[in-house]
């Protein structure tokens, strides 16, 4: 069904450490697509920001869950993170503390990616 046809899927994660059930299954879905060769665009937004800065991955702990470093690690490789610009400023993050390859963007790009031809929206 999906053969031949350009997909994208775009994920946005509102939820941190403050719900781990929430913030897992943003990250499990997209990196599931990313390692299965879907287009993956990854956002990060709320208290999922925090993530986009070195080691914050590591300090986050839900069982029976892959661990949130490699899950970011793999779509930093197969897909494009992004850390919401307002978000990322109400936590006073600029582009100089983020992990390499995350980019901080605003509404303007979301609203383009997720209105692009073949593109699949889902907030969590």
């Amino acid at each position: 069904m999906l053969a031949g046809m350009a997909r994208l899927l775009v994920v946005k994660a509102t939820a941190g450490a403050d719900a781990p059930e929430r913030c897992n299954q943003a990250f499990n879905v997209a990196s599931t697509a990313a390692a299965a060769g879907v287009g993956v665009s990854l956002w990060l937004t709320g208290e999922s920001t925090w993530f986009a800065l070195p080691g914050r991955a590591a300090t986050f702990r839900l069982a029976h869950a892959a661990p949130l470093p490699d899950l970011l690690e793999l779509l930093l490789e197969a897909g494009r993170v992004t850390a919401c610009t307002q978000c990322a400023a109400r936590r006073e993050i600029t582009p100089a503390d983020v992990i390499p390859g995350i980019r901080i963007a605003g509404a303007a790009v979301f609203v383009e990616e997720i209105m692009s031809d073949g593109a699949q929206a889902l907030v969590y």
